[in-house]
């Protein structure tokens, strides 16, 4: 069985603004913008995006085998999906059932809250495509 650690974060200036997303999948590194949006749709759209890409990279049948650590410094979306907290905001529910069926396709899913510098790479990569909106 495999072990596979995920950094996401997600941002946007202004609030809702133009935001971006950004992701450490292993040693692969994506970011993209994702149009005008608020910080916590952006943080649970990197958390998308990185299931959707693990799944890809390492194949629908190792997926199943593959226990997966996803480290996020969104405190929100953090303890929503560990249950500590009830999603209360409209737009985050279809995004938070979306993260849960994905979850599905994985031999286990941990979410970890950690620290914005326990983020750096993630944070530089939605820094980097906010950049090339200006």
């Amino acid at each position: 069985m495999s072990k596979i650690i995920i950094y996401t974060d997600g941002g946007a200036r202004g609030n809702p603004g133009p935001a971006a997303i950004g992701v450490v999948v292993g040693d692969k590194e994506y970011g993209e913008a994702i149009g005008k949006t608020t910080n916590n749709i952006a943080e649970y759209s990197a958390l998308i995006f990185a299931l959707k890409k693990a799944k890809q990279l390492i194949g629908k049948e190792k997926a199943k085998e593959a226990d997966i650590e996803v480290r996020s410094d969104s405190e929100l979306m953090v303890s929503q999906l560990n249950g500590e907290y009830k999603v209360k905001d409209e737009d985050l529910k279809p995004l938070f059932i979306e993260v849960w069926n994905l979850k599905q396709d994985f031999g286990s899913v941990i979410f970890k809250h950690v620290r914005r510098e326990e983020n750096k790479r993630a944070d530089a990569l939605v820094n980097r495509a906010l950049d090339t909106l200006l």
